[in-house]
């Protein structure tokens, strides 16, 4: 089917005085509207407004122009319908045969901090997402354009002939696809948040950001989505691309690290903290963060809350880790680390964080509130007779937020600068002590004068008498068991210190 006509009407001029203007020399005439008009007119792209189609003009500043029996009669009429070819030469109407548009941009403006509600409401395209539905539907007559990187294959089909009807059908596919997204995206706007946080039709708006190696296993595959309108959470500067694995990894090494505002290191094994640490010194902080487990951080992730130097590069080029993820790389880290041809090496956007997770479970999705830790001064309070010295303050609060991100049930011993044993994802609470014991042996750390973080409360005293036992001299925990009296009644009876913070931080 020959393209005689063409209705161009886009707000992303990308490549349109090209495109047009190659439909020209294929003797094709071009039907626009304002500001597309005004950009071929001033490219000299001869084209008739759209206005003098119609015989209306556009009003209530540009929400009325194409929606007209003028321009969807044109696009909705089949050709080898006899009584629809002859009513539009009744009215006049000459057939439209090729619609490119792209819409407003309503999910970035309504990402804009800035930007009023009436500026968000008049990003709401109505003509636009008509008439490229209209083509879409009468697709073997009307092809619908609604991407700017298809105008150059589009226009080689032309010279070569015609477009074939399987390609105008993936058209109409992408054009469907193209509205349903963007339906979506205003309809997620005006829903807005409910008091309970949670509306009752949960609208998800995701793009594939990139199909991943494999997921957990290599039999299984997988895929990672981004929010359309959310930015690529990385850049990959060096190795091999990341898999499954190691998106979450990423996201349990970052996520710990940012909780600390002084430099911080993270080693990271199948989600989990095996060591972390503090230091102004970034080679310090990563030697204190690898002594609490010399073994498991191999094969490991490394993270940190600064841009990584070509000091700690060094220092990290000598053990085999699978991911290295920082905020930015310094002068001379990138060359030494990529050597190491499979070392994946990923510079963080620091707006990686969102404020919901969701989860799947049952074929449906769970769907909860980010974690965050409350600071210190929001209803922790000391529960036994002695109150922590101010060392031990700083190593309570640097225990708590490990625990955040570490496997429940969750136990970490640590000093105000480093993790010196961690118990996690054991069944039982005194389990958990017990590993962190064993493993802190293991590597020759002491626990002598440390504190312990615990993510729940202790349901008996055992797992409180086994961690003094072990050297802990402070305990942070939420608190809440009906045992708390007896376990305060340990800490007393020993002279140690146990705050209590009233929250939980499970992590499954």
């Amino acid at each position: 089917m020959p393209i005689k006509r063409a209705l161009i009407s886009v707000y992303d001029k990308t490549g349109v005085v090209e495109f047009a203007r190659d439909l020209v020399n294929l003797g094709v005439e071009i039907i626009t509207t304002g500001g597309t008009s005004k950009a071929l007119a001033q490219a000299g792209v001869p084209n008739l407004p759209v206005e003098e189609v119609t015989g209306f003009p556009e009003i209530l500043d540009g929400r009325v122009k194409t929606l007209h029996p003028g321009v969807h009669a044109g696009i909705l009429c089949r050709r080898d319908h006899q009584d629809d070819m002859q009513r539009l030469t009744e009215l006049g109407i000459q057939p439209i045969d090729l619609v490119a548009l792209n819409l407003y941009p309503f999910s970035r403006t309504a990402a804009d901090p800035h930007a009023s509600l009436e500026d968000v409401i008049e990003m709401i395209d109505i003509g636009g997402p008509a008439m490229l539905r209209s083509a879409s539907k009468n697709y073997r007559w009307a092809l619908p354009v609604c991407r700017p990187d298809m105008y150059g294959e589009i226009v080689q089909m032309l010279r070569n002939g015609d477009v074939a009807e399987d390609y105008r059908r993936n058209l109409a596919a992408i054009a469907f696809k193209h509205t349903s997204d963007y339906d979506r995206a205003v309809a997620a706007f005006l829903q807005g948040n409910p008091s309970s946080g949670f509306p009752d039709d949960l609208i998800l708006y995701y793009h594939r950001q990139q199909e991943l190696r494999y997921g957990e296993n290599p039999h299984q595959r997988a895929a990672f989505y981004l929010p359309q309108r959310k930015k690529p959470f990385y850049r990959q500067l060096g190795g091999k691309e990341l898999s499954f694995n190691n998106i979450l990894d990423l996201e349990a090494a970052a996520g710990l690290a940012a909780e600390f505002e002084q430099l911080c290191v993270v080693l990271v094994k199948h989600t989990v903290p095996c060591g972390v640490a503090i230091d102004d010194d970034p080679v310090a902080a990563y030697r204190k963060a690898f002594a609490t487990d010399t073994s498991s951080p191999y094969g490991g992730i490394v993270g940190l809350n600064r841009p990584l130097t070509a000091e700690l590069a060094m220092e990290l080029s000598g053990v085999f880790y699978e991911v290295i993820v920082a905020p930015g790389f310094e002068a001379g880290s990138l060359e030494i680390l990529q050597k190491k041809k499979n070392l994946r090496l990923v510079e963080l956007n620091p707006e990686w964080a969102t404020s919901e997770e969701v989860r799947t479970a049952f074929g449906g999705l769970l769907v909860q509130s980010r974690d965050v830790i409350a600071p210190r001064i929001d209803g922790w309070k000391v529960a036994t007779q002695r109150q922590p010295t101010e060392s031990e303050w700083a190593a309570l609060e640097f225990a708590w937020k490990v625990t955040r991100w570490a496997k429940s049930n969750a136990i970490v011993f640590a000093v105000a600068d480093r993790t010196l044993g961690i118990g996690l994802g054991q069944t039982s609470r005194v389990d958990s002590v017990e590993l962190a014991v064993a493993r802190a042996k293991k590597y020759g750390v002491s626990l002598k004068d440390s504190v312990i973080g615990s993510d729940a409360f202790f349901p008996f005293p055992d797992g409180a008498e086994a961690a003094i036992k072990a050297g802990a001299t402070a305990i942070i925990q939420p608190g809440g068991s009906v045992k708390d009296p007896d376990v305060i009644a340990l800490c007393d009876q020993h002279g140690v210190a146990m705050v209590f913070t009233g929250e939980r931080h499970f992590r499954h």
